[in-house]
């Protein structure tokens, strides 16, 4: 009997990453009925990191929390045992912004905060927080002031939210920080390397993506020197050009110099969380996934870093479905995946595809299983 692991990321504007392992898996049954078929659906820190730690039977626990702009969303974060799970974007992500109107200088972060602050008073010692989708440019600021952190102007009063409230600070206290850590552990999501500020920096790289002009980008840039300098007088260190300091709009900065974390490769990081190892031990097959297999696929993405775990473990066949495809065969090999079947294969009509996205990729695994099943 054939063993296959279908361990896919979402299919973006179409299917969570638990509908595409299920819609494989269906295929895969039609194709070879006594296939014995194991789904991990995953993620690599960003959006759907939440919902890959409860599928792999981490517990939901709610909390009401600030979004991006303050106004209270539902989220959530995962827990089993004294880990728990953490996601930005399910909070103070870009799909949280009201009415998806950006607000690049006062989006804050102090909701993800909330949330850990809620998952560490109930008892968590290990917060793994997945930074990626943010929607805020704030250094972290409000993360940490979620997290006892004060951020003052001259006056002694609380800076406003967002980057551009960094633009009044004067002193930042951290020592409340370490009450609400009681020496947890932090290891955060991370698979960028750019630091806080400067032309490769938060604000620079990734400022436009949430909605900042050039003035913008320049008036947030030094709001976050401005925090760097702040926080390095208290604490000593200066890590504004650590690689992944500027990783969420800053959120890496301030996990670093103030929370102590460690940075990971996020879907590094979640495979192990997820018990990818025990999982794919004794595969015959991997099925990996995501909606678009391009460039961007080969710097850290799911697909990719499950099939090189899995290429470690000695499984003979990694192949990959998508929603369409960017790479060649050799770029593929290299990556360690066999084959890629896109739904474009089937389908040319790109909006059909994400309409018919489930039946698609049930027609694609059923190949899959007739082409790479043979029977023994």
């Amino acid at each position: 009997m054939p063993r296959v692991l279908v361990a896919p990321d979402k299919f973006k504007g179409s299917l969570t990453a638990t509908e595409v392992a299920a819609a494989v898996a269906r295929g895969l049954t039609a194709g070879r009925p006594d296939v014995e078929v194991s789904c991990l659906p995953v993620a690599d820190g960003g959006d759907g990191t939440l919902a890959a730690a409860l599928a792999a039977g981490y517990e939901a626990v709610p909390v009401t929390a600030s979004g991006p702009t303050g106004e209270p969303v539902e989220t959530a974060y995962a827990r089993l045992g004294d880990v728990a799970v953490v996601e930005m974007a399910d909070v103070s992500g870009l799909g949280r912004l009201p009415g998806g109107r950006f607000a690049p200088r006062t989006a804050t972060s102090r909701g993800t905060g909330e949330v850990v602050a809620a998952a560490l008073a109930a008892g968590a010692r290990r917060i793994v927080l997945g930074i990626g989708g943010s929607a805020t440019t704030d250094g972290g600021a409000g993360l940490l002031q979620a997290l006892g952190a004060q951020l003052l102007d001259a006056d002694g009063a609380p800076v406003g939210p967002g980057g551009a409230g960094l633009e009044r600070l004067a002193r930042v206290d951290v020592s409340g920080v370490a009450a609400a850590l009681q020496g947890a552990e932090v290891v955060v999501a991370c698979d960028v390397d750019n630091p806080l500020t400067g032309p490769s920096g938060a604000a620079a790289v990734y400022g436009p993506q949430k909605g900042a002009a050039p003035e913008d980008v320049a008036h947030l840039d030094g709001c976050l020197a401005r925090l760097a300098d702040a926080v390095a007088e208290v604490t000593g260190r200066d890590l504004r050009d650590e690689p992944g300091a500027g990783a969420a709009g800053g959120v890496g900065f301030a996990a670093l110099a103030v929370l102590g974390a460690q940075l990971r490769p996020g879907i590094d990081l979640l495979l192990d969380l997820l018990g990818f190892d025990r999982l794919v031990a004794g595969a015959d097959l991997v099925v990996v996934g995501e909606g678009s297999l391009d460039e961007q696929s080969l710097r850290g993405k799911a697909p990719v870093g499950v099939a090189r775990r899995a290429r470690a473990a000695g499984v003979p066949a990694v192949v990959a479905v998508c929603g369409r495809r960017d790479l060649d065969d050799a770029a593929l090999r290299e990556a360690g995946i066999d084959a890629a079947h896109a739904l474009t294969d089937l389908e040319p009509d790109p909006e059909r595809c994400m309409a018919e996205a489930e039946p698609l990729l049930e027609r694609l695994a059923q190949g899959i299983a007739t082409e790479r099943l043979t029977r023994r």
